[in-house]
């Protein structure tokens, strides 16, 4: 993914009704299905190490002719691509 313009940030809103800032990593495509990952944007002067700011894993779905972001289905299914994220980011250090 190319950085030549700055990070990509999107907002979402929880169940609650909060916004959350989300700053997108990367994206691939696993088994038919776009997974993309991200991290919160972190407030300043907030904790970084805080579980609070891991990476989220959400997956593109069309719903009624829209595309969404959805949590996904399963911890399989969240292990699974959680893993594939990993080693993307750890090969892109190794290339470098």
């Amino acid at each position: 993914m190319s950085e030549e313009y700055g990070p990509d940030f999107i907002t979402v809103t929880d169940e609650d009704g909060n916004d959350i800032e989300l700053e997108l990593l990367d994206a691939l495509e696993h088994n038919g299905q776009t997974y993309m990952a991200f991290f919160p944007a972190v407030p300043e002067g907030a904790d970084e190490d805080s579980d609070e700011y891991g990476m989220v894993i959400l997956k593109s779905i069309t719903e009624n002719g829209e595309e969404l972001l959805s949590t996904l289905d399963s911890e399989e299914e969240l292990t699974e691509v959680y893993d594939l994220f990993m080693e993307m980011l750890f090969q892109d250090e190794d290339e470098e």
